[in-house]
């Protein structure tokens, strides 16, 4: 049922954020901070729909800039992140955490600049101990932020063209690199996987920036690629 989550997830939450989506570049504090806050409370409404206690130790894969650390306290919080400064530098393919020894492993935002992103996902799973959440969202690429700075409708032309277009119009080449560090990922990609990790239970699959009564978008194929802006997955991993 994912009560706790659900109450999370009201209509006045979503504009809130929608409106800071277009501040990342201009403004990052304007964008990240309330977007590192909106991440703990939503891994904060997960362990309490699981009955389980906050997390000890939780894992940031892909933790960026460097924002969403004091969100987490007093938890243990370790970024991992390959080109940003944090606490280890490390491709998050190959996170190196033994088996097991990590309450909850997250990820905000990063799937999508991965390429074979599926690798990262199994390894958040390896690292989490028995019984501790796997939380994993990523913008897909046909909703309507899949080409992040490039534009809001480019990217439906193709990555190419949007990338392209816009180191034309700006004279420099986007942040978000189509083929290089932006990656077409799709909605129907994160079910599928999901499905897929044999020691690991569903919680939920669901468009993280909508309200609750408009989560029935993942259900639908095709709708949901261009309606889901986000989607989170939430996995407990099988217990020992």
């Amino acid at each position: 049922m994912l009560l706790h989550t659900r109450r999370l997830a009201t209509l006045a939450r979503s504009w809130r954020l929608f409106l800071s989506f277009f501040k990342e570049q201009t403004s990052p504090d304007e964008f990240y901070l309330p977007l590192a806050r909106d991440t703990a409370a939503l891994v904060t409404a997960l362990h309490r729909d699981c009955g389980l206690p906050l997390p000890s130790t939780l894992v940031d894969v892909g933790s960026g800039p460097g924002y969403f650390q004091g969100a987490f306290a007093p938890a243990t919080y370790i970024s991992v992140d390959p080109y940003e400064p944090a606490d280890i530098r490390a491709d998050g393919r190959n996170l190196p955490f033994a088996t097991g020894s990590i309450d909850c492993a997250m990820s905000s935002n990063a799937a999508e600049h991965v390429a074979n992103w599926q690798q990262m996902g199994d390894e958040m799973v390896r690292v989490t101990k028995p019984g501790g959440l796997i939380i994993l969202s990523y913008t897909i690429w046909l909703g309507p932020f899949g080409g992040h700075e490039t534009g809001l409708w480019q990217h439906y032309l193709g990555g190419a063209f949007a990338r392209d277009r816009y180191t034309k119009t700006h004279g420099h080449p986007p942040k978000n690199v189509f083929g290089e560090t932006l990656f077409d990922v799709s909605c129907a990609d994160g079910i599928r996987w999901s499905h897929s990790v044999p020691d690991a239970d569903i919680l939920g699959l669901f468009p993280r920036y909508h309200p609750q009564w408009a989560w029935w978008v993942t259900r639908i194929p095709i709708l949901r690629e261009f309606l889901t802006s986000n989607l989170v997955i939430a996995l407990k991993k099988a217990e020992s």
